[in-house]
């Protein structure tokens, strides 16, 4: 598998970004991009929808990140060895199809009326996306020449917002609005109030259900139609001399503090978009169906970003703009803690275009020069995305105890931290790079 370089330079502007005879598949990769997307950003707003659905805390509602970036940390490990034995095509069906079941799940937990029965639908589903993106993030680096990898990945990964778009439309378009008001929850009886309930856990299934559709759908899309892979490397030996990948794994200062990166880089965007929603009723006084359009505008800022930081890619080093948008992304949380109008609440919106270019970018840095063992790596890299399930909780009591505000110093402390990372990679010579074979067209049929 082709390695990623540590900075832009001639090679990589003039590289083509996918090789010509990948273009098909680079085309479904993005597909799933797209998808996951959708299934990640519907999950911020539940949320806030299950906090007044199930009359519970903001730690008790954080709960749904905790279950759904959780599955993401157990799975991405087992992907890395379906990856290995099977291949990249077995890895992405196993894990469009377990997505998907989890998305039909929803239809059991909408009958049970049971919060833990959601829990687990979206265990499911992220177990799925948990394996569909360890298999798709190093592939997408393998497509072209390695000059242009980091710029390729930043690319495909453009696409994951327009997916993560469509679903927080979905939920600020036929959730949000037709939920039960708090208000008129006071004068119900008991069986008007699990009326209520049925009532908005159906509106909730329903965007899940066209998620697992679309999985659905692009599963035997891709499942049915040939084409013509590069190589992947052989099975990696974890034990082999000195240790074998783990142990070069864990001795590459570059990798291991880019997993930390990572986690942290992981940690801020969910606090960040997960709690937008409640910022924007508490702090900014919006209404709920109001508060559902910042967090599309976040979104939005986040994926316009996301482009612009894939052309600035190929012009400065991508270090040097993590470090300048990670520092960004702090003074943004500062003033949403600090400035408690609507001005606080631009701010947070702000922190999306900061964040859009940090996931591909610290991947790409991370996994320059591992060679064959960027296999195992990338599944690390995905693992560091339990970053999402453990900080927002610590957001949410933050929140319980001094206010929504005072919660985004835990954002702009990770920022900080995806900052010094990026201090590092400027300031640090890289190890050689290992070996790794290049792709040979026709090698392989996915």
């Amino acid at each position: 598998m082709a390695t990623v370089p540590a900075e832009t330079d001639a090679d990589q502007r003039s590289a083509p970004l996918v090789a010509q005879h990948l273009r098909v598949p680079f085309i479904l990769l993005v597909l799933c991009f797209a998808a996951w997307g959708m299934a990640a950003n519907l999950t911020d707003i539940l949320v806030g929808v299950f906090r007044g659905i199930f009359s519970m805390s903001n730690f008790q509602s954080s709960l749904v990140q905790f279950a759904y970036y959780g599955a993401y940390f157990l799975l991405a490990i087992p992907a890395a060895f379906i990856n290995s034995r099977f291949g990249f095509k077995a890895g992405v069906l196993v894990g469009l199809g377990l997505a998907a079941l989890g998305g039909f799940l929803f239809i059991p937990a909408s009958q049970l009326l049971a919060y833990n029965m959601f829990l687990l639908a979206l265990f499911v589903l992220a177990a799925g996306l948990s394996i569909l993106e360890t298999s798709a993030n190093p592939f997408v680096i393998a497509m072209g020449d390695e000059a242009s990898s980091t710029q390729r990945l930043n690319l495909a990964q453009s696409f994951n917002p327009v997916g993560a778009n469509l679903g927080v439309l979905m939920g600020a378009v036929l959730i949000l609005p037709n939920l039960t008001p708090e208000e008129s929850k006071t004068i119900m009886s008991e069986a008007e109030l699990v009326a209520s309930q049925e009532a908005d856990l159906l509106l909730v299934l329903r965007p899940y259900l066209v998620i697992a559709a679309i999985l659905v759908a692009i599963w035997l899309l891709i499942a049915f139609r040939k084409m013509q892979l590069p190589s992947q490397p052989e099975a990696v030996d974890l034990t082999e001399g000195g240790g074998g990948t783990l142990a070069r794994l864990w001795a590459n200062r570059h990798y291991r503090y880019g997993v930390l990166a990572q986690f942290f880089n992981v940690a801020a965007q969910t606090c960040t978009w997960t709690f937008t929603i409640l910022y924007a009723q508490d702090v900014a006084g919006t209404s709920s169906a109001a508060a559902g359009w910042w967090l599309q505008a976040s979104l939005l800022i986040f994926l316009v970003s996301r482009f612009v930081m894939t052309w600035l890619l190929g012009i400065v080093r991508p270090a040097l703009l993590l470090l300048v948008m990670a520092l960004f992304g702090v003074a943004c949380c500062l003033t949403s803690m600090f400035v408690l109008n609507v001005v606080g609440l631009i701010a947070v919106v702000a922190i999306s275009a900061a964040l859009s270019l940090m996931f591909p970018t610290i991947y790409g840095l991370a996994l320059q020069g591992l060679g064959p063992d960027a296999k195992f790596g990338s599944a690390g890299l995905v693992m560091a995305i339990l970053g999402g399930a453990l900080v927002p909780m610590i957001h949410a009591a933050v929140m319980d105890s001094a206010g929504s505000a005072a919660g985004y110093v835990v954002p702009g402390v990770c920022l900080a931290l995806v900052a010094a990372y990026a201090v590092f990679d400027l300031r640090t010579d890289r190890p050689d790079a290992a070996p790794a074979p290049a792709p040979e067209v026709g090698a392989q049929e996915w």
